[in-house]
Formats: C-alpha cells, structure tokens, sequence
C-alpha cells in the first residue's frame, strides 16, 4: 500500500471580498496579477448598510459575490492592495474587504515543488 503524507501550509492568509455581482471576476483578475495563484467565487445575499447608501443616491444590490484568496503572508500585502485598488473599494457601495489568517492548510504538491523547498 502506498504511503500516504499530509504536506501542511503555515504563514498563509485569506483575503475575503464581499462585492456587487459581476464585480467577482475582476477581483480574481487582479489577484492573479499581483501573484495570487487563484481563487474561489460564490455567491451571497447582503443586507445592512445599503439602506443608509440608498438615501445617498447610490445603488447597492442585494445579491453579492464573495471572492475568496488564499496566499502566503509575504504576498498578503501586495496582494490586498492591487485588490482594494482594482475593486474600487474606496468608493461607497463598491463592496467590504478583510483578512483572517490561516494556522494551517493542506492540498497536493507535487514532489519536485516539495524538492525546491526542502534544499
């Protein structure tokens, strides 16, 4: 029977953005640039500030997408701020973005990635 080993992940971050529908693909466009090796998208329903925006003149749909980005924490910064920019999330009603850091994660490797990091 084959050996079977858990490779597991330290030093890494997600960033979490909460955005208007449609606004998902671009977020994940621009991680990428910044190094991000992917990401996750779903969809979500928001409520709470939107009515106050509302008064304000500005649109805020109830349907939202959630992008989520996994990287290490020395790309954490990089990585958060192409995204904040890229999502104009310094415009009301653009979306919410945070980051929570992971202890730990695992998923395959293959072995010559493994290899360069055990020299």
């Amino acid at each position: 029977m084959k050996q079977r080993n858990i490779t597991i992940l330290t030093d890494l971050a997600m960033i979490t953005c909460i955005v208007q529908r449609g606004n998902g693909d671009g977020i994940v466009s621009a991680a990428r640039d910044a190094g991000a090796q992917g990401a996750t998208i779903y969809y979500a329903r928001g409520s709470g500030v939107r009515e106050r925006l509302g008064m304000l003149g500005v649109t805020v749909e109830v349907e939202k997408e959630v992008v989520q980005i996994i990287v290490s924490t020395d790309q954490l910064d990089t990585v958060f701020n192409t995204v904040y920019l890229a999502g104009n999330f310094d415009t009301p009603g653009m979306g919410f973005m945070y980051v929570v850091p992971l202890s730990k994660a695992a998923t395959y490797i293959p072995q010559e990635v493994l290899a360069k990091f055990r020299q």
